[in-house]
């Protein structure tokens, strides 16, 4: 990535979104969050500045920060991921675009993977925008420690993508969090698994009030 690249944020202001937006902040990025309402970027922004005062972070609504980011980063609920890409498939022509969506449900308090067509959000994601090149990972690491900037993220980040280019994109940026190896998973085919696991993990957290993460092992990067 060049100096003056812009890394977009569309529905940035979740915690996953926003703790990912700081941590490429912190470490020198030019980092855009987007939301539908501009009231809830700017907001979210502020509380971004206020813990990193020097850090190189803006706003604008998901299409402004659509039109003109690359790479674009997708942070929005499963349930609202396919009417957003549709109305922004024009505007992420040929750019890269990386999906950071888990597909989750709940019952009784319980977290769930949400069965998805496509066979993944990535999968689905690439299926919508057609002429973009789309990625995937950062499905399994605490939003919680990626809003702390002094948060040692004590996990692996897996990426998937079909596009040698966006891959090694994302697994640049990755590489970025502080604590973090970074795994080639293969293509979208795969990303479902990183996905349904976030459920488990919330499961976990849930039962042994943590912050889970996954290591593999038996690798060597």
């Amino acid at each position: 990535m060049t100096s003056e690249q812009l890394v977009g944020f569309i529905g940035g202001t979740g915690p996953e979104g926003l703790g990912l937006g700081l941590r490429f902040a912190l470490n020198g990025i030019k980092v855009v969050i987007g939301s539908r309402n501009i009231e809830n970027a700017e907001l979210a922004v502020s509380k971004i500045k206020s813990k990193i005062p020097d850090g190189c972070i803006s706003f604008g609504l998901n299409k402004e920060v659509a039109e003109k980011c690359d790479p674009v980063f997708i942070a929005v609920p499963y349930q609202a991921q396919k009417s957003t890409l549709e109305e922004l498939k024009a505007v992420l022509k040929n750019k890269n675009v990386i999906s950071v969506v888990a597909p989750l449900k709940f019952e009784k308090g319980i977290a769930m993977a949400e069965e998805v067509p496509a066979g993944s959000a990535a999968l689905e994601a690439s299926e919508i925008l057609g002429e973009s090149a789309v990625a995937s990972g950062f499905h399994n690491i605490s939003a919680r420690d990626l809003l702390d900037p002094d948060a040692l993220i004590d996990s692996d980040v897996i990426v998937f993508s079909d596009n040698d280019e966006c891959k090694s994109i994302t697994m640049d940026l990755a590489k970025l969090l502080n604590g973090v190896r970074v795994i080639d998973g293969g293509g979208l085919i795969n990303s479902r698994y990183t996905e349904d696991l976030t459920a488990l993990l919330l499961n976990i957290n849930k039962t042994y009030k943590a912050h889970s993460a996954i290591r593999i092992t038996g690798i060597k990067v």
